[in-house]
């Protein structure tokens, strides 16, 4: 029996109709599996206004390698919009670009509806996929494959055995804590002290253009706290978000006034959203959470797994969670080539491969979440930066910057890691052996200077050291007051 057929006769079930659940559900069908795709909200294609996390995303190699796998990635980047660079807005309103990698390179950024609208689409165009909306897991049956989901009115509904279960239903998810309930699973989860909320810069009133450059992701780095700004296609608005320690909300709704608090620290900002549209909206959404979630193992044997946020869950600062889902799929389905869908070897080589490479993404992703908020105003970063895209240039296959790695290639997530703390080693390196030649350079000049300074005369070895420190010694000084 070939695979495809013995694959018509197994089922599988996917909690979870967001972006991983439903593009997962187009991968597996297209190998012949029976997929029933369950969703606890509404079918978004018939909803006015939807409510939840951000509306814009950032899509970059690893997810747009997913969707071309399935032949979506046209559809989906026609409706976005290339950001080159992040735009640094300062204190006073002065911008200052910096490009991502080359002046060619780009992340896409893309509205979360819209993509999920494409995906459920494209899923229903199977005739072995099945769409369940509005069912809310209660509870798996691993063993038997049964799960129990409730309906609208509070009705419990048993759905049909599955051969497999994959939880793709997000950080907080249910098919995790289940599967928690059943193995020894290493986790934790990790909560950043800000939380965000969303505001609108609308296109502009005379001619309805974006009101800022709209191929970048902007950034106003407060050290502390940030703003960001992603371009929306469908409108020409921006999508803001707003960074704040929970205690500042909350002193913002009680002491001091969101406007002052924006006209201090982003005037530019206030001045495109509006002091009437920034009150409205600040005081009535609540900041929600961030969250980083690592956990090991994936897979309960043969009979569960989970992808996506329901495995790795990170901060949204490195824009890697949706491609990082993504590129799941294509793990799981090379894994499913490789091993002819033998679901016990796949499910538990999974686990192995992929949770090195989630956690991995899980720590650089809190790092660009310092990088962005302070980083990315600091001189040595620039400095890098500049550095790491000379090399790159000069050495294209031997130095490659570390977001480089991550965003514009499918370079497992460790393996850039490793290669970005390898270029680091170098860099010392070549720091210690340039400030050790200029060392002697300067030293050799100071005690030329000396002796011309005795008028030729000779020098006690204990004078010349003596005045070789004094000179070293004005020179740090000098040196600590241009820094």
């Amino acid at each position: 029996m070939s695979s495809t057929d013995r694959n018509q006769r197994q089922r599988i079930a996917i909690i979870g109709g967001g972006l991983v659940g439903t593009l997962q559900a187009c991968f597996l069908a297209r190998k012949g599996f029976q997929v029933d795709l369950y969703e606890m909200r509404h079918d978004i294609r018939k909803q006015e206004q939807v409510f939840g996390r951000s509306i814009n995303l950032a899509l970059s190699c690893r997810g747009r390698e997913g969707l071309k796998a399935m032949g979506l990635e046209e559809e989906v980047i026609r409706n976005g919009i290339p950001m080159y660079g992040r735009m640094i807005h300062d204190i006073h309103g002065n911008r200052k670009a910096i490009y991502y990698g080359r002046k060619d390179q780009y992340i896409m950024s893309v509205d979360r509806r819209r993509l999920n609208e494409i995906l459920l689409s494209a899923a229903e165009k199977y005739p072995n996929v099945q769409l369940h909306f509005d069912h809310k897991l209660l509870s798996c049956d691993f063993e038997k494959g049964e799960s129990v989901f409730e309906r609208s009115g509070g009705k419990a509904e048993v759905a049909e055995k599955a051969d497999l279960i994959i939880g793709c239903d997000g950080a907080f998810s249910a098919v995790r804590a289940l599967i928690m309930k059943s193995t020894r699973m290493f986790y934790s989860q990790e909560y950043i002290p800000e939380g965000y909320i969303e505001l609108r810069i609308p296109p502009t009133d005379d001619d309805n253009q974006f009101a800022m450059e709209k191929n970048y992701l902007h950034i106003w780095p407060r050290h502390t706290f940030m703003l960001i700004a992603l371009p929306n296609a469908k409108d020409n608005s921006f999508v803001l978000t707003l960074f704040l320690s929970f205690d500042l909300y909350s002193s913002l709704t009680q002491e001091y006034g969101i406007v002052e608090f924006f006209q201090k620290y982003f005037p530019d900002a206030l001045q495109l959203i509006g002091r009437e549209s920034l009150v409205e909206t600040f005081y009535r959404l609540k900041p929600l959470p961030v969250v980083s979630i690592k956990c090991r193992p994936y897979n309960y044997n043969d009979k569960a797994v989970i992808l996506g946020d329901a495995a790795h869950a990170m901060v949204p600062f490195y824009g890697q969670g949706l491609n990082c889902g993504f590129e799941d799929l294509l793990v799981f389905d090379d894994l499913m080539n490789r091993f002819d869908d033998d679901l016990a070897r796949v499910l538990t080589e999974f686990t192995n491969e992929r949770s090195v490479d989630a956690h991995c993404i899980n720590d650089l992703a809190m790092f660009n979440y310092h990088e962005m908020r302070s980083g990315v105003t600091s001189w040595t970063f620039l400095i890098r930066k500049k550095l790491d895209n000379f090399l790159f240039w000069l050495l294209p296959n031997t130095w490659i910057p570390l977001y480089t790695m991550v965003s514009f290639s499918r370079i497992r997530y460790h393996l850039c890691t490793a290669r970005r703390k390898w270029q680091d080693k170098v860099l010392d390196r070549a720091v210690k052996i340039i400030g050790g030649s200029a060392f002697l350079a300067v030293s050799a000049y100071i005690a030329y200077w000396l002796v011309q300074r005795n008028n030729g005369g000779p020098l006690r070895a204990e004078l010349l050291v003596e005045r070789l420190l004094a000179g070293f010694s004005a020179l740090l000084k000098l040196l600590k007051l241009h820094r």
